[in-house]
């Protein structure tokens, strides 16, 4: 008789607990995406590429609890950009997403090729400057309305970037969503309540405002042009050394662009090959 009341409440408390937690996942998001988590991840993390997300995602985390831009989004970004921290822009100039002299910019700047022979770059005191600045540089009209999703929707981010022209690769929001569930980032992104989420959209709202009042008018592509890239996905029996024969570059090169610490490849698996 012990043993069946103690079976009853065990099942008792099992359902209370199972209907809480479908509670939970049933929380409405703005696209569907916010709560699923994959199962698995493409390709393999670098060493590099941890001691990156380490050292910035404490900034990202910052950034996104002021404006609801994911964690996720802007390491991905970041390590897509910056080459793991290792591009000239982010070593010399603390630059870690390529933005321009344009704008309102009257710090120091550096002149690289890029769209011209001598575009001039902003050069950061630090890289969380840089991290920093790229939220500014998404405060504008052309991505307003990204900030009405959920701070913890990263695919509905990634797709939005290349929907406003972040990126002109189509396949941009897959290779940001492939390096978020790689290296696991979604973990550094947080759900918000629906109040927190509507001051946080009055406060960006304000922001942009004041954008288009005092700065002067600035398209995007003059302070940040689109992220322009070749991206590949790895066939059967493909090698690393076979793909760059095939884009006739080297096998450093498509590990260093892609954060790669060996040859193991994934089928599906996506590379950037030039950007």
């Amino acid at each position: 008789m012990k043993f069946l009341l103690l079976s009853v409440v065990l099942v008792g408390l099992l359902g209370s607990c199972a209907s809480k937690k479908r509670t939970v996942l049933s929380h409405p998001t703005s696209s569907g995406s916010a709560t699923s988590r994959p199962s698995g991840s493409k390709g393999a993390t670098s060493t590099s590429g941890i001691s990156y997300i380490e050292q910035y995602k404490d900034v990202a985390i910052r950034e996104m609890n002021l404006y609801g831009i994911p964690a996720s989004i802007k390491l991905a970004q970041a390590l897509l950009e910056s080459g793991n921290g290792n591009s000239y822009l982010a070593r010399e100039a603390n630059n870690h997403f390529g933005i321009k002299c344009g704008g309102v910019w009257k710090g120091k700047s550096v002149r690289r090729a890029d769209d011209n022979p001598n575009d001039c770059f902003r050069v950061y005191d630090n890289p969380e400057q840089s991290f920093k600045d790229h939220s500014q540089f998404l405060l504008r009209k052309r991505y307003e309305k990204l900030f009405t999703l959920n701070r913890n929707d990263y695919k509905g981010w990634a797709r939005g970037l290349k929907d406003a022209g972040y990126a002109t690769n189509p396949r941009y929001p897959e290779l940001l969503v492939d390096l978020i569930e790689r290296y696991e980032l979604y973990k550094y992104d947080r759900g918000e309540t629906y109040v927190e989420k509507g001051r946080r959209e009055e406060k960006v709202e304000k922001v942009i405002e004041t954008k288009i009042e005092t700065e002067p008018i600035t398209k995007p592509e003059q302070i940040k042009s689109p992220v322009a890239m070749v991206i590949h996905e790895v066939k059967p029996a493909q090698t690393l050394y076979s793909i760059s024969r095939q884009y006739n570059v080297t096998v450093d090169q498509i590990k260093q662009l892609n954060n790669l610490s060996d040859d193991i490849l994934s089928i599906g698996q996506l590379l950037v090959i030039t950007k």
